[in-house]
């Protein structure tokens, strides 16, 4: 192995070591992430972690985009294994694995979907991996039969709606990109929910309820 070889590795290592220990400090403390704690945490000086990330907000953001393509990956690989042809049971697949990874990941969701960190604002490369599920979830209703019934769209709305297509290079009908964005909202209003332990004292049968209410927006979007 060549030199060059050698030190790119051994700094790949070091990313993923400093992102390791970064994801535990998230566990115990939320997203009031510091360096010179995630320094202390390694046995290192805080200096020595500016080799490879410049900043809070530089480790920040490697871990958000990190817990979306984990979140993503998760999502598309339930999807596919489920036949093309079964809509509803795709649906369900990509809202279930999305429930299973943030229970699985509670600090990483808070990180992702939880209140905002003061004084960080995520830079555009992190809107590519955060929209994999509202991709998956419009490509599911685009192939359900028929037109979603409901009331007309307000024409801003409807604006707004046909931009956000045209970004994607879709044909999408703007009714149904906004029933798959209705039931986006409430797939992760739910699952916050129930990571942020707002359902204690409520809702016992957390599953069933979760399946029922996917159901109820699967029928709102038009997937049958």
């Amino acid at each position: 192995m060549s030199a060059s070889s050698l030190r790119a590795r051994v700094r790949s290592e070091m990313h993923q070591e400093i992102k390791e220990v970064a994801r535990r400090r998230l566990a115990e403390e939320g997203a009031n992430l510091s360096l010179r704690a995630v320094a202390r945490d390694m046995g290192i000086v805080a200096s020595a972690l500016y080799r490879y990330f410049p900043s809070r907000d530089a480790l920040l953001t490697a871990l958000i985009i990190d817990g979306y393509e984990s979140l993503g990956a998760a999502a598309v690989a339930a999807e596919a294994e489920v036949a093309r042809e079964d809509l509803r049971g795709r649906w369900l697949a990509v809202c279930r694995a999305v429930r299973s990874w943030a229970l699985a990941h509670p600090a990483e969701y808070g990180l992702l979907y939880g209140n905002p960190v003061p004084g960080y604002a995520a830079p555009p490369e992190t809107a590519v991996p955060a929209s994999a599920v509202i991709l998956l979830l419009a490509a599911i209703v685009g192939e359900a039969p028929g037109s979603p019934a409901g009331p007309p769209l307000p024409a801003p709305v409807r604006t707004d709606l046909r931009r956000l297509i045209e970004q994607q290079g879709g044909d999408l009908p703007e009714e149904r990109l906004d029933r798959a964005l209705l039931a986006w909202t409430h797939l992760f209003g739910q699952v916050g929910f129930e990571v942020f332990n707002r359902l204690q004292d409520m809702i016992q049968a957390r599953a069933e309820y979760f399946d029922h209410h996917m159901g109820l927006v699967a029928d709102l979007a038009g997937v049958p």
